[in-house]
């Protein structure tokens, strides 16, 4: 048996997961392999390096800093969430990220980006943090119009959201037989057209097979919750998704709303706790 976990995103709705994610922590509960997309790739590393409320931590502290994000990085960087700041010196000086726990550690860890050039998901597994490390991770999270194309060995890369917001089909297809899937939206959601398309087309205007993934986004997600339900119903996976929606934006610089996000990703994480056990056999 390999016990995967899979975290989608849904940029500051993360924080909600990351409250679930704690709790599995904080009870020793401990998958093979992980992956995460966007905001589950930026808050799932701290899985990797055993780092419980990390996430949190440094969101509220850093909530209402510039430095962090805000118009003035988007107007100065091309990034609303400051790239170097957030990613380089933050995990560095002021929160440091465990960096030998995470090359210790021997649980796989895979982003999800999309490549802007072919529309295509990109996975990619970090085993070591190294500055590129942060960098993939960062790519993955990087929502478009808010963020740059962020260039890594030799791929011009997005929100892995775009490629494969729910990858469940992926890491099952790798091996992983016994797959928790965390969703950020609840129970009954379809993803609706990006009324934002036409906006879209004009900044993606260079990379026509990313403005294409994007505009069928909405039907592919859909389908990914098609293909987690039916795993579900056969008990190939489980579920952990919000009682109702979260209530918080992309964006939030708000840090008393994020700390009532992640309390309530944290109640549901100990009222599903009992069945994460079972389900992993633990």
């Amino acid at each position: 048996m390999r016990k995967g976990l899979v975290l989608e995103g849904g940029a500051m709705r993360g924080l909600w997961t990351a409250g679930v994610t704690d709790v599995m922590m904080e009870h020793d509960i401990w998958p093979d392999g992980l992956i995460g997309v966007s905001a589950g790739a930026a808050f799932g590393c701290n899985y990797k390096s055993r780092q419980i409320g990390r996430a949190i931590r440094y969101n509220t502290r850093f909530a209402k800093d510039s430095r962090y994000s805000g118009l003035r990085s988007l107007l100065t960087s091309g990034d609303y969430f400051n790239a170097e700041f957030g990613y380089h010196i933050v995990p560095k000086q002021y929160d440091i990220f465990d960096d030998e726990a995470f090359n210790q550690n021997p649980m796989e860890f895979i982003v999800v980006c999309t490549d802007v050039e072919t529309g295509k998901p990109v996975y990619q597994p970090l085993t070591k943090a190294t500055p590129d490390t942060y960098d993939w991770i960062r790519a993955s999270a990087s929502m478009p119009l808010l963020s740059k194309v962020v260039e890594l060995d030799g791929r011009k890369l997005l929100d892995g959201g775009v490629g494969d917001s729910i990858p469940l089909e992926y890491f099952e297809k790798k091996g992983y037989d016994r797959n928790i899937v965390i969703l950020t939206q609840p129970a009954g959601y379809q993803k609706k057209y990006l009324r934002l398309m036409p906006l879209m087309r004009m900044v993606l205007r260079k990379y026509p097979l990313m403005i294409k993934a994007m505009d069928e986004r909405h039907i592919f997600y859909n389908q990914e919750l098609e293909y987690v339900a039916e795993a579900e119903r056969q008990g190939r996976c489980l579920v952990i998704r919000p009682d109702k929606k979260i209530p918080i934006g992309h964006i939030s610089h708000n840090p008393d709303e994020m700390r009532h996000v992640y309390e309530l990703g944290r109640a549901v994480g100990e009222r599903y706790l009992e069945r994460i056990k079972e389900f992993y056999q633990i």
